[in-house]
């Protein structure tokens, strides 16, 4: 008589969950190297795409709205002024387009393989997080280039930074991942939104041209790291700390969101994918 293991993903979200993900730690280095080989795999200039568009965009977004439409940029110049904006704006809005779409792109693993799904979108958002990194080289360049030396107390605020993006991209990510895997919409509904998201973001304008309206990008959780980062490498301002933990409790509740729901309905993944 032969034995049968049943496995059942919680409902919940646990330590268990944590030490599972732990155990899976190879898994997701090897996931995230896979993205990353396959993404420039066969290309003419390989990681430099990862430079490509966030560069491209800087250099359109200067000529329309730095010199053709004079948006102002807190006596920065314009360049390094959205460069910064956008680093982290590309970041988050492509691992969470990336993350959205991750489960339906890994089919055939999820329907035939156990193993903790959150290592998919987990995967996802680092191979994102590499891009971030080397795109980051342009904007050392460029700080260079235009005279701008931070100040040690702005590069530690740059880890917090990364990781209130990070916990966005994963938790919104999560949420819209699991939608995704029953209501399709999402991969036509998303990069609408994103492109919405973008112009309710300061990115392509500092915060401080809303006025009395700033409030409303307050709202926004990347509102307080685009500003902060300018804050804290360019000295665009001083650093509002209140925005920055206003940031970094929304991104943690979105989270917690995106990984409850996340694994509440786990144990349908395989069944409607």
């Amino acid at each position: 008589m032969s034995n049968l293991t049943v496995i059942r993903p919680k409902k919940t979200f646990g330590l268990r969950d944590l030490r599972e993900v732990w155990q899976y730690k190879e898994l997701l280095y090897f996931f995230t190297w896979r993205d990353f080989k396959v993404r420039y795999k066969q290309t003419a200039v390989g990681v430099l795409w990862a430079v490509f568009q966030p560069f491209m965009t800087m250099v359109v977004f200067t000529i329309f709205f730095g010199s053709l439409l004079k948006v102002p940029s807190d006596g920065i110049p314009y360049p390094i002024f959205v460069y910064t904006g956008l680093l982290f704006w590309h970041f988050f809005s492509t691992a969470l387009s990336e993350t959205s779409n991750v489960l339906v792109a890994n089919q055939a693993i999820i329907t035939k393989v156990y193993f903790p799904r959150l290592i998919l979108p987990l995967s996802a958002v680092a191979t994102k997080l590499v891009d971030f990194l080397i795109a980051a080289v342009i904007l050392v360049g460029m700080m260079f280039y235009y005279g701008y030396t931070p100040h040690l107390s702005g590069l530690f605020i740059l880890p917090l930074l990364i990781l209130i993006s990070f916990m966005a991209a994963v938790g919104g990510g999560l949420f819209l991942a699991a939608i995704n895997v029953k209501y399709r919409d999402v991969r036509y509904a998303l990069p609408f939104f994103i492109q919405l998201l973008l112009f309710i973001t300061p990115v392509i304008y500092p915060a401080s041209i809303a006025g009395k309206y700033s409030w409303i990008l307050a709202m926004n959780p990347m509102t307080g790291v685009i500003q902060t980062a300018r804050a804290a490498l360019l000295g665009a301002t001083p650093i509002n700390w209140i925005l920055v933990a206003d940031s970094f409790v929304a991104c943690a509740v979105l989270l917690v969101i995106g990984v409850v729901y996340f694994k509440k309905v786990e144990r349908y993944f395989a069944d409607v994918i």
